[in-house]
Formats: C-alpha cells, structure tokens, sequence
C-alpha cells in the first residue's frame, strides 16, 4: 500500500522509469549513458527525503482523491517527475554555488571533474561544471517526459500541464534572485524572502499539494487552502535550511556549514542580522558581517564562529526562530478553513512540522497518539488535528 511508504512507492516507479530512459541512453552513446544519465539516475535514487512526493500524495489523499490503480499510477508518476525536477536544480545549484559536498558525498560537478580532469584549455571552463549542467539538463528533460506522458482525463491534464509550467519558471526565477542577490550585495529581507518563497518554498511544498489537489478534483476553495498553507510552510522549509547552512551539523546536513556565509547569499537570517544591528547602532556587528559574510574561501573557521556569533547577538537567530513557528501556525489556519480527509489531515500536520524542522506533537483521535484510533467522522478540519 502507498499510504504505509510514500518514498518506496515513488521509487519504485522511479526505477522503471530510469531503466528505460538509460536503456535509451546506451542506445544513443555509451559515453553518454555512463558519463551523464548514469549520474541522472543515481543522483535521483539514491539519497532525498522525497518530501515533495509525500506533500503530492496526501495532498491527494486529504482532498478525497481516488485511491483505484490508475489514479494511484498517475499521482506516482507526478511525484517521480518532482524527483527528477529536484535532482536538476541540486545539481545545478551546486555548480552555481561551487559547493563540493551534497548529501554527504561529492557534488555532481567535483565528481566528474575528479574522474574526467581539469580545465578546458579552448574554454576555461571545468569539464565537471560543464557535465554537471548536462546532468541538470537530462533530469529536467526526463521530468518533463515523465509528466507529459503521465495518463490523465483532459481536464486534469490541463491543470497539471499549467501547474507544471508555472513551477519551472518560478524555480528558474528563484535560483535567479538567488544569484542577483549575491552580485548585487542585497541586504534586502523582502528580496531575500521572495528568493525563498520562489527558489523552495513553491516547489518544495506549494506545488506539490497543488498537484495533489489537481489530482483529486479539489474545488477552488479547497485547492486555495491547501496552496497557501504550502506557501507558509515552504517558506519556513527554506527559513530552517538558511539555519542549517549557519548552524547545522554537516554530518546531519550532509553538506558543509557556513557555505551561505561565505558566499554571502541573501538569506533571510543574513538580512536580518544586518538590519538589526543597523536598528540597534552595533558598530563591532555591521563590522563583523562587512568583513566575513561572503569572504569566500579564504574564511577560517574562526571567522564563521564570529559570523555566527553575530547572528546570535544582533537577535537573527531568534527572530527566525520565531517566523518560522508563526509561519507553521498560519499554515494550520490556512487548512482549518476547509475539511479535509483523515487520516490525511494528521499525515500533512506532521510533513509542515517536519519541514518547518519543529518537533509534531500526536494527533488526538489518531493513529499517532499512543492508543488511539481513528474517528468515526472521515473527516476533520485541520485545527482538530493541531495542538494550535
């Protein structure tokens, strides 16, 4: 059953689908196949949480979308074509950032560099940044095809086609914003919460409730619920990572910390730093976020744990903290506004707690308290799946 494991399920249409696709691969090149689908295919399977899979699926389910085989089959081979979108814009956000280490191993571009050599004499460009942006391509391409082949009554195809090309564009705007931002040296907060908004927020959990909407047939009121409680908890979603990036243990992250501070992105959490110690007059603050933040390699550790150490001070820290939970809450309101399936409803409470990184508190009346059960009522608004 897909309910009982959301990621193995997607997986294993995953592997269908990417056996396929390296099958023609290796029909085209071998160099290719090896080389660039290859890495599509084992960057895709292996490692991801499939959070965006899960949001689809009980978005579906929390909408009373039907639970026959060939609905099933579609919503999964929705979700396997997120997977594949997200392993474009990793692999491309790597490059971009020139980040070494993704989940815990060598990113897509220091890897292929390490195995095919180094610079380009005719282009100055790295055969691995070069490859790596293929990889990217391929797993973009591949997520297109899977949705465009995806079975679907025509009205659904249409919403679902439209869903998808608004989700493109706003991941590429994002990862724009993102590199503006840095070359600019914003310390704008509004930039820096439309950069996460657009670059995670919509994709990560916006859109996919959206599909899962689409799927079941939501009417307007419903679908709207659902997309706005996914704005605010994609954006939260982003907010933890940005502490993550500053804080977080790189054997939990599986990518180093620091790496935001010393590309100087435009972060919430830097941008609010900045403001704060502006508000408060904190001259030996402003100066240590002027002298580090963004300072590249060059940054030792000492320097970070100033940066961080003013991130603490100038209040940053907490003041995220605390858009984070309040976030999390409007989300919650969001969905109260609508009834929703259950157990559904408790499955997407527990999937915005755990993006949000904010422990879930159980479920009265559901299979995740100790000792409880399911209700008699299929339904519950969110607020009775909450703890406020």
């Amino acid at each position: 059953m897909v309910d009982a494991d959301v990621g193995a399920a997607v997986g294993r249409i995953l592997h269908d689908v990417l056996k396929e696709r390296l099958d023609a691969a290796i029909s085209i090149d071998a160099h290719f196949a090896q080389g660039v689908a290859e890495r599509v295919a084992r960057f895709t399977l292996d490692g991801g949480k499939r959070m965006r899979s899960r949001f689809l699926w009980w978005g579906l389910q929390a909408c009373g979308g039907s639970a026959d085989a060939a609905s099933a089959r579609a919503a999964l081979r929705l979700a396997a074509g997120l997977e594949l979108i997200q392993t474009c814009a990793l692999v491309h956000d790597d490059v971009m950032d020139a980040s070494a280490v993704r989940r815990g191993r060598a990113a897509v571009h220091v890897d292929l560099a390490a195995q095919h050599g180094a610079h380009d004499a005719g282009t100055g460009t790295s055969f691995g940044t070069g490859a790596a942006i293929l990889v990217g391509d391929l797993a973009l391409a591949w997520a297109d095809d899977v949705v465009a082949c995806t079975e679907l009554p025509t009205d659904t195809a249409r919403d679902v086609r439209a869903l998808w090309q608004a989700m493109r564009s706003e991941m590429v705007a994002g990862q724009y914003l993102d590199l503006y931002g840095q070359a600019t040296g914003s310390r704008s907060t509004s930039l820096a919460l439309k950069t996460a908004t657009l670059k995670s927020g919509l994709y990560s959990v916006e859109r996919p409730l959206a599909f899962g909407a689409a799927l079941a047939g939501a009417d307007q009121r419903t679908t709207r619920a659902l997309c706005s409680a996914g704005r605010c908890a994609g954006i939260a979603f982003q907010l933890r990572d940005d502490l993550l990036g500053a804080f977080g243990d790189p054997g939990h992250t599986g990518k180093p910390s620091g790496d935001d501070i010393r590309e100087g992105k435009v972060t919430y959490l830097l941008a609010v730093a900045r403001a704060r110690a502006q508000a408060t007059g904190s001259r030996a603050l402003l100066q240590i976020l002027d002298t580090h933040v963004g300072g590249g390699a060059d940054l030792t550790e000492g320097d970070l744990e100033r940066v961080r150490g003013a991130l603490v001070h100038s209040g940053a820290r907490d003041t995220v903290e605390t858009k984070i939970r309040r976030l999390l809450a409007q989300s919650v309101r969001h969905l109260d506004r609508v009834a929703l399936v259950r157990p559904a409803a408790a499955q997407l409470r527990e999937l915005f707690c755990t993006v949000a990184g904010i422990p879930a508190a159980p479920v009265p009346g559901s299979s995740h308290e100790p000792g409880g059960g399911h209700t008699s009522s299929p339904r519950t608004s969110f607020a009775e799946a909450s703890n406020g």
